[in-house]
């Protein structure tokens, strides 16, 4: 014969570590739909080049060359 009885301190340890398990995947779909929609919205990735902090003379001689037409 086993003795299973739930006590009422489980019953709230469940609901509560439903609630947090909730909690972490909702924040993990935000983060995933944010990245989603960031990444859809780059464009043309060649202009996220240049924000990669390293020192890319070819970049910086497009970057010029850029903006000298656009202010043409």
């Amino acid at each position: 014969m086993a003795i299973k009885v739930e006590h009422e301190l489980h019953k709230r340890r469940l609901d509560r570590n439903v609630g947090v398990g909730l909690l972490l995947a909702s924040f993990v779909v935000i983060v995933l739909v944010l990245t989603v929609v960031k990444v859809q919205g780059l464009g043309d990735i060649r202009e996220m080049e240049r924000f990669d902090h390293v020192a890319r003379p070819a970049l910086e001689e497009a970057a010029t060359r850029a903006q000298e037409e656009g202010t043409e």
